[in-house]
């Protein structure tokens, strides 16, 4: 939440969580955070900082502030989850989670290269590997508890409905710019800026490998079946085409009404 208390997000990661942050930031103070915004311990509330807690909860209970949330296309997030915290190297120089990725290998057979081979591997047969250790995670909690990065989105956006939260707007990652000046323009802030003029922030892009191929190539057909299988909500409610990955867009405007019927039982 904003310090001025403009604008209510729940987080999605994967999900321009970063430019999202940024964009918060600077329309309450006029400037971007210098560094990882997911750094930043002051300028904005945030739900793991106690002393914002009690503020987020009334903020929230009152509907007092324009609440929104961003999503994304599964084919597409999944991927990036696999290449920025199984083939990356994160921001503090080591593999994510430490011992994961050496346990993907020997479980799963996922093989993600090493910056010293220049991230050679076989892109599609590693993420087909790791899909296969997501689902498990997700539908038998093991060898671990779902990761926040690969589990679904329809499961972060609905934590805030079940606790009485509701949504005004839900934008698309993939239409960010129009959802965002949107939200922007609805929202009381300090500080106008509009979304064109906002510098990338992507801070996990240069954590590991560029994606060799386009989108489709790396779902087979089970594959797509373990895509569905875990993402079933998020291509419903959230108007994706599960038929054709390279699609990235949705195929219709979301149902605020429809997501919050169907995500508050």
């Amino acid at each position: 939440m904003t310090e001025s208390e403009s604008m209510v997000y729940r987080v999605v990661p994967k999900c321009a969580c970063s430019s999202i942050g940024q964009i918060m930031f600077y329309s309450d103070h006029g400037r971007y955070f210098d560094g990882d915004i997911h750094d930043a311990t002051s300028g904005l509330h945030k739900w793991n900082q106690p002393e914002s807690q009690p503020l987020i909860e009334a903020n929230v209970a009152a509907h007092k502030a324009l609440t929104f949330t961003c999503v994304r296309n599964p084919y597409a997030r999944i991927l990036s989850s696999f290449f920025d915290k199984i083939a990356g190297i994160q921001r503090n120089g080591k593999r994510y989670r430490g011992n994961l990725v050496p346990e993907l290998m020997q479980r799963y057979g996922v093989d993600v290269g090493s910056p010293e081979n220049g991230f050679e591997f076989d892109q599609v047969a590693s993420f087909r590997r790791f899909l296969l250790f997501a689902r498990d995670t997700i539908r038998w909690r093991r060898p671990m508890e779902p990761d926040i990065h690969w589990s679904a989105v329809s499961g972060h956006v609905a934590t805030f409905i079940v606790n009485g939260g509701r949504y005004d707007q839900i934008l698309f990652t993939e239409k960010f710019d129009e959802g965002m000046q949107k939200v922007l323009d609805a929202a009381p802030t300090p500080v106008r800026l509009k979304v064109k003029d906002v510098p990338k922030f992507n801070e996990s892009e240069g954590h590991g490998p560029k994606r060799a191929h386009k989108v489709s190539a790396y779902f087979d057909d089970l594959s797509r079946h373990l895509v569905w299988e875990i993402y079933k909500k998020d291509f419903q409610l959230f108007k994706y085409d599960f038929d054709d990955p390279d699609n990235k867009l949705p195929r219709n405007e979301i149902d605020l009404e429809e997501v919050h019927a169907k995500l508050g039982r």
